[in-house]
């Protein structure tokens, strides 16, 4: 064998864990859900099992249920993503100017991120008990009423994007930092020079510089947004009257709760057509503002 060849053979012996992972683990599931997605497929009785063609999706498409919890993916998406990005890009800039403890800074505000969603749901269940939780003690120390936060519709929402934001930002600063710090500072002193301050500065030059990444923060975070799981999951289930629950919680219920699995997938096939849409608008929308 010459040295080529064992040098392409030891290449794939390197890949190979990986690939069988992969394959194992994410192709071969990803498959199955297709097939599913046309089939009944009912755990409860094998007589159920049978090829529907695309039945699954028009049901879903009639589903009452499917669209509110499409609803309230939505809703939390237009709450989460632009409090995130406007929150994690102040942070940015705020640590990006600070010439002593940046690193501390940097440190605690990525720490939340590093916990996983149970125990951030739990700890923030505490916050919002309505009985002895730490929100409702502090207005009850300022005179003011406490509040239902995740029992009323108005408020449930919002509790929940606010938990994310505070599970979450972390990382989206840290990420905006970084690109901060690579720009040159030379640029900062030239624009300067010409009369550049303040909000002109953030404007005309940090914003453009940034927009690259703003893309990338922008697109993973909506398609996060739209997989949200975890905080309505262990906040409120759903509630109050499924005000919460988002479209992965309706696919998770229905798939292993009422063990339509088939239904289940062709349901998760379509929010990933959704997903993917707004993915591309929002790369397509972003990419054109930075040619």
């Amino acid at each position: 064998m010459t040295y080529r060849a064992k040098r392409a053979w030891t290449g794939w012996a390197f890949l190979a864990p990986y690939t069988l992972s992969f394959s194992f683990f994410v192709v071969v599931p990803i498959v199955a859900s297709l097939v599913l997605a046309f089939m009944r497929f009912d755990l409860t009785s094998r007589e159920s099992v049978q090829f529907i063609g695309f039945q699954n999706f028009h049901d879903a498409w009639m589903d009452a249920y499917f669209w509110q919890a499409l609803q309230a993916t939505v809703r939390y998406g237009i709450l989460m993503v632009p409090s995130l990005i406007v929150l994690a890009l102040a942070l940015a800039l705020g640590m990006n100017a600070m010439s002593k403890g940046r690193d501390v800074v940097r440190a605690m505000l990525f720490l939340p991120a590093m916990f996983n969603v149970a125990v951030a749901g739990i700890l923030w269940q505490w916050f919002y008990n309505g009985q002895f939780g730490l929100f409702n003690f502090a207005l009850k120390n300022m005179g003011m009423e406490p509040q239902p936060w995740l029992s009323d519709r108005g408020l449930a929402m919002p509790s929940i994007v606010a938990m994310s934001l505070w599970w979450s930002v972390g990382g989206a600063s840290v990420v905006l930092l970084a690109a901060l710090q690579q720009i040159p500072r030379q640029i900062f002193e030239a624009a300067l020079l010409d009369g550049a301050r303040g909000p002109n500065l953030l404007r005309q030059i940090t914003l453009p510089l940034l927009r690259p990444v703003l893309l990338f923060v922008v697109v993973t975070n909506t398609i996060g947004a739209f997989q949200v799981f975890g905080q309505p999951f262990l906040l409120t289930r759903g509630g109050p009257e499924l005000s919460t629950r988002g479209l992965v919680q309706y696919i998770y219920e229905t798939a292993f709760n009422n063990y339509r699995m088939g239904y289940g997938a062709a349901m998760s096939w379509m929010l990933f057509l959704i997903i993917a849409v707004f993915a591309i608008v929002q790369y397509r929308f972003l990419r054109r503002s930075t040619d």
